[in-house]
């Protein structure tokens, strides 16, 4: 079983940045690959970013691609997003997950074993 929590959300004007952090229980969090998500009111939950167990390979939707970054420290058991030059349509719930496959990069949500509670995140124009 594993635990994951979220935290770093906030309200912040466009253009700012934010790093989310979600820290896991368990002593075996290299062998889960990792995902961040996201859902706006009345919109599907969508992929972000996702990282391999060992941290050398990730994996980004177009919409971040180049403004977002996911980064990981197995010896604190703790994923990372850098959220950079944020914008209005960057607002959401943001989740993060855990696959048990280090080296998956999947994008779709039915392939995650654990999801935490999310961070909300806000960026007003």
């Amino acid at each position: 079983q594993v635990q994951l929590v979220e935290s770093g959300g906030g309200l912040v004007q466009a253009g700012a940045s934010l790093r989310l952090s979600c820290a896991a229980s368990g002593r075996t969090f290299s062998s889960y690959a990792m995902g961040w998500f996201r859902q706006a009111p009345g919109k599907e939950r969508e992929f972000v970013a996702a990282i391999s167990g060992s941290g050398r390979r990730t994996n980004y939707a177009d919409s971040v691609k180049g403004r977002f970054t996911i980064s990981r420290d197995n010896a604190k058991n703790t994923v990372y997003l850098q959220m950079n030059s944020l914008k209005p349509e960057d607002t959401a719930v943001y989740y993060c997950a855990a696959e048990f496959a280090p080296s998956a990069l999947t994008i779709r949500t039915s392939e995650y074993d654990y999801w935490g509670q999310g961070t909300q995140v806000t960026v007003s124009s």
